[in-house]
C-alpha cells in the first residue's frame, strides 16, 4: 500500500517529551528540515506503490531523509539507521515527533526503496537540494549561467584484478552454485585451489616468476576443469536454477579466453560491469570501475549534474547530456561552460564552452572565471573523502548511477549545512543579549 504519512498528534503524551524541547531549535539540521518541500517526494514516490495491496510503506520522508543523511555524512545502510536511533536530531530530520528507541526500518528496505523510485526518483533529491539552495541563498540565480564540467572515475567495490584471483573467484562461485542446484562434481578443488592461490602470491613476491606462473597454469587448469563437468551435467539442472548457473558460466569461459592486450576485459565476478580506466595519475595508474561526469556551479562549487558514462566514451562526446542534465536540474541552459583540454572536439552550440588554455575571445571577466574551473578537482576530492563516490558498493549499472547522483544530493546537503550553521553564528553575534561577548569577525 502506499506510505503512511506521519502526521502530528498535537496532544501531549504524559510520559514522553516532544522533540521539540529536546533539542536546539536553532540546528542546521532543524533549518533545512523546515526549508525542504518534503510534498515533493510525496507526489512523485506515491503513486508507485499500490494503492490497495499490502501493508502501509514506510513514511517517504523517513526513507528520503534516511539517504540524505547517508550520502552527507557517509555512512553505510546499517550505519545510518543506527545512527538515527541515536541521534535526535537525525530523527527530527525524518519528520519524527517523539524520540524513538527503535529501529524505524530493516537497513534492506533502503535497497528495495532505491530499486523503487530508480534513476529518476534520485535525480529529483539531487534536484531538490538545489531548490534548497536558492531559498537558503546558498545559490543564487547567477550561479545558474556559468558551471564547470569535468569528469573522473568511481571506483567498484572490487579487489584488484589478478588473473590468479579471478580464477580463483569464478572456481569458488560456480562451485557454489553447482552446489546449490544440486549438481555433484567430480572435484571441488576448494583445498588445492586455495593453496595454489597462496603459494602463487608468494613466489611472485619473492621474484620467482617460472614457480607463480606454474601455479597460475594450476588455477586456470582447475576453472576449466569445473567448467567441462558442469557443463556435462547442465541438463540434470532444473530450468528455475539453471538461469543462474549458465550466467556464471558464461562468465568463467570469457575469463579463460581472454588475453593480456584484448578489449572489454572481464575484471571481477560479481561485478561484469566494471571498466579500467586510465586518467594518468602516478599514483594510480588503473582505477576499476565507470567514468562518471560532475558539473558543478563555477561561483558556488554547488553540484548541478551527475551521470555516470559506462563504456568509456571521449569526455567531448559527453557534454551534451551533462548541460542537458544541468538544465533539467536549474530550468535554464548555462551561458558559459569551463572545461579543461579532454573536452576539445565537442558538439556544443546552445553553451558558449571554454576550454582551458584557450586565448582567442578571453575577456577578462572569463579569463577570471577561467581560473575558478581546477576548483572543480577538490570538489571531486571531497566527494570521494567525504562522500561516497570513492568507492561504490551499489550493484549494476543502475547501481552506479543512482550513486553518483546520490553523492552529489549528500555534498549538496554539506554545503547546505554549513551555510545554514554559518547564519545561526552570524545571527547569535548580531541579536544576541545585550550581556553576551560578541566575538570579532574576521574580514
Amino acid at each position: 500500500m502506499k506510505p503512511r504519512e506521519p502526521e502530528k498528534s498535537g496532544v501531549e503524551d504524559l510520559f514522553r517529551e516532544r522533540l521539540e524541547n529536546l533539542i536546539d531549535l536553532g540546528h542546521a539540521l532543524v533549518k533545512l528540515a523546515e526549508t525542504i518541500d518534503w510534498g515533493v517526494f510525496e507526489e512523485a514516490f506515491g503513486p508507485l506503490y499500490d494503492a490497495e495491496q499490502g501493508r502501509p510503506g514506510v513514511p517517504l520522508r523517513l526513507m528520503v531523509g534516511l539517504h540524505y543523511l547517508k550520502h552527507a555524512f557517509d555512512r553505510s545502510d546499517e550505519e545510518v539507521v543506527m545512527g538515527w536511533l541515536e541521534n535526535p536530531y537525525w530523527q527530527y530530520f525524518c519528520g519524527e515527533e517523539y524520540f524513538q528507541h527503535r529501529l524505524p526500518i530493516d537497513p534492506s528496505q533502503m535497497t528495495r526503496f532505491r530499486g523503487r523510485i530508480g534513476e529518476a526518483g534520485c535525480e529529483l533529491m539531487l534536484k531538490q537540494t538545489v531548490a534548497v539552495g536558492l531559498e537558503t541563498k546558498t545559490i543564487t540565480r547567477r550561479s545558474f549561467s556559468s558551471v564547470t564540467v569535468d569528469t573522473t572515475v568511481q571506483e567498484k567495490a572490487v579487489a584488484f584484478p589478478t588473473d590468479a584471483r579471478l580464477y580463483h573467484k569464478a572456481r569458488v562461485s560456480l562451485v557454489r552454485e553447482a552446489k546449490r542446484s544440486g549438481v555433484a562434481l567430480r572435484q571441488s578443488y576448494v583445498r588445492v585451489g586455495k593453496r595454489a592461490l597462496f603459494m602463487h602470491n608468494r613466489y611472485l613476491a619473492a621474484r620467482q616468476n617460472r614457480r607463480g606462473r606454474r601455479q597460475l597454469k594450476k588455477l586456470k587448469v582447475y576453472l576449466g576443469r569445473v567448467i567441462r563437468d558442469i557443463e556435462r551435467k547442465l541438463e540434470t539442472v532444473a530450468s528455475a536454477q539453471r538461469e543462474a548457473l549458465e550466467a556464471l558460466l558464461s562468465q568463467a569461459r570469457r575469463l579463460l579466453k581472454q588475453g593480456r592486450k584484448d578489449h572489454n576485459k572481464l575484471y571481477s565476478i560479481h561485478a561484469p560491469e566494471v571498466e579500467c580506466l586510465a586518467k594518468g595519475k602516478t599514483h594510480k595508474r588503473y582505477e576499476f570501475g565507470v567514468k562518471v561526469s560532475v558539473a558543478t556551479s563555477t561561483k558556488d562549487n554547488f553540484v548541478f549534474g551527475m551521470r555516470s558514462l559506462p563504456g568509456n566514451p571521449y569526455d567531448g562526446h559527453t557534454l551534451h547530456g551533462a548541460l542537458d542534465q544541468v538544465e533539467r536540474m536549474t530550468g535554464q541552459r548555462p551561458a558559459h561552460c569551463f572545461v579543461d583540454r579532454g573536452y576539445r572536439g565537442h558538439h556544443e552550440t546552445d553553451t558558449t564552452v571554454i576550454v582551458a588554455g584557450q586565448k582567442r575571445g578571453m575577456t577578462p571577466s572569463l579569463k577570471r572565471q577561467l581560473k575558478r574551473r581546477n576548483a572543480v578537482e577538490p570538489v571531486i576530492g571531497h566527494m570521494k573523502s567525504d562522500g561516497r563516490l570513492g568507492r561504490n558498493y551499489l550493484k549494476g549499472t543502475l547501481g552506479d548511477s543512482m550513486n553518483a547522483l546520490l553523492v552529489g544530493a549528500g555534498h549538496n546537503v554539506r554545503l547546505l549545512l554549513r551555510r545554514l550553521r554559518l547564519f545561526f553564528v552570524l545571527f547569535l553575534v548580531d541579536f544576541g543579549p545585550a550581556d553576551t561577548p560578541r566575538p570579532c569577525r574576521v574580514a
